[in-house]
């Protein structure tokens, strides 16, 4: 064994031991990743490709700290492919010109297919895309990108085209405990409840969040210990994230949501915008606070101000697109929008009666002149027949039923008084045209 040997063995076990712990728990097989069993999974998309070796390029798309790299890694050892990866942040054309090179003379010299890894590829630009579609077209390189941003604003239509688009979500609670137990484990300490529960809350779905706000509370624990055993508990997080957990456990962490939502819902702004200050300044994850707003919209608020949807939806992406602290006046925009608009609760009542028709009504069938007619054989099956397109009529609309008849005359949106919602009742019309 060579010097050099010995010191990247030295290196390496040194690494073991006292790198990062997200780095020490990185998965080394797809059975040990956390979440994303939709993909993963034992039957899922990229799992069968690994097993098949039929693996093609792809777009891996999801929040930080959700295992896009690890993935990438993962797929690429189980298809046997020799993985090269890039940065996109630093990399440059030059870069992916040689990553392309090399992955022409590995096939050549020893029939190994390469898989080209690059992080953050919304940053490439339209160019240095450009360089990376011959190679991925004719398959010198199986493209493995991942991002963080919604690929059809961020990455070329042509590339996209070439590409198989995976979505990645935030890891949910289970997966978050499992990961806790994982790290505990790891660092041989134990951690209880509460302060599990408040580790995940403020992870946000962002497994590389959570271990490292582990590994720091760990840290704090031993250190109070003092030599005895060591359990995390709440205040070792809340000193782990430098105080910015003032709710204490699971508990006051739902009431203060609870709290936010129906202080907008009951229209007192004030209220709303401190329950919102005391949930950031406490470290509440903000993708929970934008996705609370976003379903208010619709929940509390639906026809009575259709525009609050596209307020609070605009404020989620803004979020996305700016980051703290800029984003938190986005956030608070919404939240005085949402808490001054009219309030309506119709949409949702409307939806759960028709789900309950669903459930429990009669079973229906779709009306013949509503059945699709835009294939060979439709029209002698009666589909389509004596529908009337509404655009044809210059009022835009035209007498014709569309419920199915086992149902009736049935209703289940009905306008309240507020807001915009009563201008909406003019446009209904039941089938005898009233």
């Amino acid at each position: 064994m060579t010097a050099p040997d010995l010191f990247e063995t030295a290196a390496a076990d040194r690494l073991a031991s006292q790198a990062p712990l997200a780095a020490r728990l990185r998965p080394r097989s797809l059975e040990e990743v956390v979440g994303q069993d939709h993909l993963v999974g034992p039957g899922a998309p990229l799992r069968v490709l690994c097993e098949q070796s039929r693996l093609v390029s792809l777009l891996l798309w999801g929040p930080a700290g959700t295992g896009k790299t690890t993935i990438a890694r993962l797929i690429a050892e189980a298809s046997s492919l020799r993985l090269v990866t890039l940065s996109a942040t630093s990399a440059g054309v030059k870069d992916a010109r040689e990553a392309i090179e090399g992955a022409v003379r590995a096939l050549g010299e020893h029939g190994r297919r390469t898989a080209l890894f690059i992080d953050e590829v919304h940053r490439f630009s339209t160019s240095q895309q450009d360089v990376l579609l011959p190679a991925v077209e004719d398959g010198t390189v199986v493209l493995i990108g991942a991002t963080t941003e919604n690929p059809f604003f961020e990455v070329n239509a042509p590339l996209m085209s070439r590409m198989a688009l995976f979505r990645l979500q935030p890891l949910d609670d289970a997966d978050l405990a499992a990961l806790v137990r994982r790290g505990a484990a790891a660092e041989g300490i134990a951690v209880d409840d509460d302060a599990a529960a408040l580790m995940c809350a403020a992870a946000d779905g962002d497994a590389r969040t959570l271990l490292g706000t582990l590994e720091v509370a760990a840290a704090l624990a031993r250190a109070r210990a003092q030599g005895s055993s060591v359990v995390v508990g709440s205040d070792d997080v809340a000193r782990a994230r430098d105080g910015r957990l003032l709710h204490q456990g699971r508990d006051e962490h739902y009431d203060q949501a609870s709290a936010f939502i129906k202080s907008v819902r009951g229209s007192d702004p004030d209220a709303a915008l401190y329950w919102l200050a005391r949930m950031l300044e406490a470290g509440e994850a903000p993708r929970f606070i934008a996705r609370r707003l976003v379903i208010l919209a619709s929940e509390d608020i639906g026809m009575a101000d259709p525009s609050s949807l596209l307020v609070a939806t605009a404020a989620a992406h803004a979020l996305e697109l700016v980051g703290l602290p800029e984003a938190q006046l986005n956030l608070a925009q919404a939240t005085v929008h949402l808490s001054l608009a009219p309030k309506s609760n119709r949409v949702t009542v409307a939806l759960g009666a028709a789900q309950r028709e669903v459930r429990e009504g009669p079973r229906t069938t779709v009306p013949a002149h509503l059945r699709g007619s835009n294939y060979a054989g439709a029209a002698s099956l009666g589909h389509g027949d004596g529908y009337e397109y509404p655009h044809d009529d210059p009022r835009g609309w035209v007498e014709q039923r569309y419920l199915p008849e086992e149902l009736g005359d049935a209703v289940y949106w009905e306008p309240s008084d507020h807001g915009e919602e009563p201008d909406r009742d003019r446009w209904r019309r039941d089938a005898s045209g009233r």
